[in-house]
């Protein structure tokens, strides 16, 4: 009795221990496969070097901006330009400060709102909204207004408003 009740405990263990190699695989198992292994159509796809970046030998060289051209004969954007803006000494953030303070000082302008970090003012004068716009240069800070599309505002209350800032602030 004892002898069969040894042989069925050693069946049993023999039972698990071959159904457990047998799930899982370890026998079948083998090294690791490469990409040659793969189906033609599940292989990655390589691209010669040549291949990897476009042939810009005979493409058009980039043009220069119009910003950086200098015209021989001042246009009406500089002379606009030069009506809406004029640069102060001194750094973007002290000058911020001065054009805030000759800001509060201007009759029938009202300040809707004022952004330190973009260095603009939000106002409204004499019936017109633009911006007061603040930004360093490397003479200092130029002072220019700035009309909703961001092009320099040429009306008349931004014209006189920069005149009234530029004798506050320059002298």
């Amino acid at each position: 009795m004892r002898q069969t009740s040894t042989v069925r405990v050693f069946s049993l263990v023999l039972l698990g221990v071959v159904t457990a190699v047998a799930t899982s695989g370890c026998f079948f198992k083998r090294g690791a496969r490469g990409d040659y292994a793969l189906a033609p159509e599940a292989r990655p796809l390589e691209v010669p070097p040549d291949l990897n970046l476009p042939n810009t030998s005979g493409s058009a060289p980039i043009p220069a901006l119009a910003s950086a051209a200098k015209p021989a004969a001042a246009s009406a954007a500089t002379v606009a330009s030069s009506q809406s803006g004029f640069t102060v000494s001194g750094s973007r953030d002290d000058v911020f400060g001065k054009v805030g303070d000759a800001l509060a000082g201007v009759e029938g302008l009202t300040i809707a709102s004022r952004a330190q970090l973009l260095g603009s003012y939000d106002v409204a004068y004499e019936g017109s909204n633009f911006l007061v716009r603040v930004v360093a240069t490397d003479a200092g800070a130029y002072v220019s207004a700035v009309d909703p599309r961001g092009m320099p505002a040429t009306d008349a209350a931004a014209t006189k408003l920069i005149a009234t800032l530029k004798a506050k602030l320059v002298g």
